[in-house]
């Protein structure tokens, strides 16, 4: 376990896929068996916390390196572009405000948010997504009148959300906790009122991520049965090869 990160703290995905990575390289270079390997490719993508993780890689070395060994890192890198720093734009934004009357609207996709973003639903909803969007600062607003009407905010992970809406006979959802913010993430802030209504705010990553992470769990399996079936088939040779020496004595 490194000192960059306590052992209780929850361990994301991202965490159980860098130790699985180091596994895969110690595999490969022959310092771990095929038995061991499976063992604690097991045991990472089963650990919860960071000091579940930590001893599976800590007599290995990292990826690519020489020894001695050095134990995975679980401090988030800075962000680099390409990432948050390329979606904090400027300008005004594409759209400043929206407004459903017995009807819905929506804002999803490619789009810019503004510093302040205002939305009215009467008898109506709507939908605002900002998984692929970009932002004109790094702190926006959204400002949400809901009037026995709804509306549905989602946002990526990693994005630092404040909501402080007031709800009267109805309410204002608060997402989940995602954890801390990633750096260079903008910071959304959730106000208006809901009366006889209600603003639902959650966290969820694009459909892209979605595909991708689906498709990166099903290749594991993949990897995973086929190292079974090429143990079980090393252990039914080895297990031949033993029979035909004791023949021979």
């Amino acid at each position: 376990m490194t000192d960059d990160a306590r052992p209780d703290l929850r361990a994301a995905d991202a965490d159980r896929e860098r130790v699985a990575e180091v596994l895969r390289d110690a595999l490969a270079e022959g310092r771990l068996d095929m038995e061991e390997f499976e063992e604690r490719l097991e045991a990472a993508y089963k650990a919860r916390t960071y000091g579940e993780l930590a001893p599976l890689t800590r007599d290995l070395p990292a990826a690519g390196a020489a020894a001695p060994p050095a134990p995975v890192s679980f401090t988030k890198a800075p962000a680099q572009s390409g990432g948050w720093a390329d979606r904090i734009v400027g300008g005004e934004g594409s759209s400043t405000g929206a407004v459903a009357i017995m009807s819905g609207f929506e804002r999803k996709g490619r789009w810019t948010v503004p510093r302040r973003f205002n939305c009215f639903a009467f008898w109506g909803g709507g939908e605002i997504d900002l998984r692929e969007a970009n932002f004109a600062d790094h702190e926006v607003e959204i400002n949400c009148v809901a009037i026995m009407g709804g509306m549905q905010v989602t946002v990526p992970p990693g994005v630092e959300v404040v909501v402080r809406g007031i709800g009267i006979m109805g309410g204002f959802e608060h997402p989940r906790d995602g954890g801390p913010p990633e750096p260079g993430a903008p910071r959304v802030v959730i106000s208006g009122l809901a009366f006889w209504g209600g603003v639902g705010v959650e966290r969820k990553v694009t459909r892209a991520e979605q595909k991708r992470l689906k498709e990166e769990r099903r290749q594991e399996r993949l990897e995973r049965r086929e190292s079974r079936r090429e143990l079980h088939r090393a252990r039914r040779e080895d297990r031949y090869e033993e029979r035909e020496r004791r023949r021979g004595h």
